[in-house]
């Protein structure tokens, strides 16, 4: 079976048929590739702030529970942000790698029983 993360960010299973094998695929990608490909269909050509959108963002370091997720601050309106403010996967307590791998099992067309059981 060929896995591979594709230029969405998607993981992809090139033979459907992995039910019962239980695969493991949590394991085929990191929490770093997940918030590269994050940064990349966010920001494909510059760095911007969710809130003023300015483009005159420095790095202030990593999340402390989350070592991958960086964080930034803009010098246009001083507001602090992160690689999933104003996103989808904000503000909950799960690893993004987590919604990542629910997002591609949906994706198969497998149940949320199934889901559980990868």
């Amino acid at each position: 079976m060929s896995v591979f993360l594709n230029n969405c960010g998607i993981l992809s299973v090139a033979n459907k048929t992995f039910w019962g094998y239980h695969t493991g695929f949590y394991f085929l990608i990191s929490d770093e590739q997940c918030y590269q490909q994050v940064r990349q269909l966010r920001w494909p050509e510059k760095l911007i702030c969710p809130h003023c959108h300015s483009e005159q963002v420095i790095k202030r370091g990593k999340d402390d529970t989350q070592p991958c997720r960086q964080r930034y601050e803009c010098r246009g309106c001083g507001q602090r942000f992160d690689d999933l403010t104003n996103t989808v996967f904000a503000g909950h307590h799960q690893p993004l790698k987590i919604w990542v791998l629910c997002m591609c099992l949906m994706g198969l067309g497998l149940s949320n029983r199934q889901m559980t059981r990868e």
